[in-house]
C-alpha cells in the first residue's frame, strides 16, 4: 500500500513535468495553479487520485474541467510501482526499475502531446541506468544494452528511409531503446521492441492514415519486458 501511495504521489508530479516541460515553464517548487481561472492549488485539492474523485474533476474556484490524464498518470506511476515491489521487493532492482518507469511514463505522455521526446529525459536516463547497473545487470551488460537499443532503431530507421523515402522512426525513438538498454540489457532491448511494435499494430492499423508516435509503444513494451522478462524468457528457453 505505501508503494502504491508512493507511486501516486510521484506520478502527481510526473502530470507536472508532463505539462510543463514541453511549454519551458518551471518545474521547481512553484505552486500549482489551475489553467482556466489561474488560481492557486490548495495542498488538500492536490492529493493524489483523492482529490481528483472528490472534486469531480473539477476546479473547485472556476469548476472547469480537469482533464483526466492527470488521474490516469496518477493511477499508472501507482500501479506500476505496486506490481514492481510485489514482483522485486525492496532494493537497489526496484529503485532502478521505478526511475526508468517514471521517465517512460513522462516520455510517453510528451511524446503523445508533441509527436516528440525531449532529450533532458533520456540522455540523462541512459547515465543513471548506466551507474545503476553496476548493482544491477553488470556495467557490461548495459553498455551492450545501450549499443543494441541505439543500433537496432538506428538501422530501422535507415531501413524505412530507403524504402518509405521518409522518417520511419525519430531520433527520441531510437535513445529512448538506448535507455531502456540500460537500465535492462541487450535482451530486454529485443523484448521490448517486440511488444512495443506489437501493441504498435494493434493499436494503429484501426486508426489507419494518422500519425501515431512509438514512444508510448516502447514504453509498453519496457514495462511488460522489466516486470515479467524472466517469465518470458523462461517460456521461451
Amino acid at each position: 500500500m505505501l508503494f502504491f501511495i508512493l507511486g501516486a504521489c510521484v506520478g502527481s508530479f510526473l502530470g507536472v513535468v508532463i505539462y510543463r516541460l514541453p511549454r519551458k515553464l518551471p518545474i521547481g517548487l512553484s505552486r500549482s495553479v489551475c489553467p482556466q481561472c489561474g488560481q492557486g492549488i490548495r495542498w488538500y485539492d492536490n492529493i493524489p487520485i483523492l482529490s481528483y474523485i472528490l472534486l469531480g474533476g473539477r476546479c473547485r474556484f472556476c469548476k472547469s474541467r480537469i482533464s483526466i490524464r492527470y488521474l490516469l498518470i496518477e493511477l499508472i506511476t501507482a500501479l506500476l510501482f505496486f506490481f514492481t515491489f510485489i514482483q522485486y521487493g525492496i532494493g537497489i532492482k526496484t529503485l532502478s526499475l521505478l526511475i526508468l518507469f517514471s521517465i517512460l511514463i513522462a516520455v510517453s505522455f510528451i511524446d503523445l502531446d508533441i509527436q516528440k521526446i525531449p532529450d533532458v529525459l533520456t540522455l540523462p536516463g541512459i547515465g543513471v541506468g548506466f551507474v545503476l547497473s553496476f548493482w544491477t545487470i553488470s556495467i557490461l551488460n548495459s553498455a551492450i544494452g545501450i549499443a543494441v537499443g541505439v543500433g537496432a532503431l538506428y538501422i530501422i530507421a535507415i531501413i524505412g528511409k530507403c524504402f518509405l523515402k521518409q522518417d520511419a522512426m525519430g531520433g527520441g525513438d531510437i535513445k529512448l531503446l538506448g535507455m531502456v538498454g540500460a537500465f535492462l540489457g541487450p535482451l530486454s532491448v529485443l523484448l521490448t521492441l517486440f511488444f512495443g511494435a506489437l501493441i504498435g499494430i494493434v493499436v494503429s492499423v484501426p486508426m489507419k492514415k494518422r500519425r501515431v508516435p512509438f514512444g508510448p509503444f516502447l514504453s509498453a513494451g519496457a514495462f511488460i519486458t522489466a516486470i515479467w522478462s524472466e517469465r518470458i524468457i523462461n517460456l521461451i528457453i
